[in-house]
């Protein structure tokens, strides 16, 4: 008799909604912990400016910045990896207060650990408005 296997996988609904929280978080002050949590134990931030940060400077680098005011996302796609992993690929546009907005193309690569998705690599690729 054969094994059961069960497959998991991420989904386009599911990675929105954890990225959407996570835009909350940082519009609300408290992304240092929420993506503290969300990341992985070796998940990098690679950032416009050429930054590369890893979880605990992500934390103490966020814990530190001003909130943004407001947040889109938009033309979001979705990459299948395998069965427990997936990438996020989407434009977002951002407000903080009197700054220019921030555009920016956006890439959150997700697994799952534990059953649930977990941050292991981001990058932001500066974009024109629009």
């Amino acid at each position: 008799m054969g094994t059961l296997t069960v497959m998991s996988f991420l989904s386009m609904d599911e990675l929105l909604a954890v990225e959407h929280a996570g835009w909350r978080s940082l519009c609300e002050g408290q992304g240092g912990a929420f993506y503290g949590e969300l990341m992985t134990a070796d998940g990098l931030m690679v950032l416009v400016n050429g930054m590369v940060l890893d979880r605990e400077q992500v934390v103490e680098s966020l814990d530190q910045s001003p909130p943004w005011d407001s947040y889109e996302v938009d033309r979001p796609r979705l990459v299948s990896l395998c069965d427990e992993g997936a990438a996020l690929v989407y434009r977002a546009a951002a407000v903080r207060g009197e700054e220019e907005p921030f555009t920016a193309l956006m890439s959150s690569v997700y697994r799952l650990v534990g059953g649930r998705p977990r941050l292991a690599l981001y990058q932001q690729t500066s974009a024109p408005r629009g």
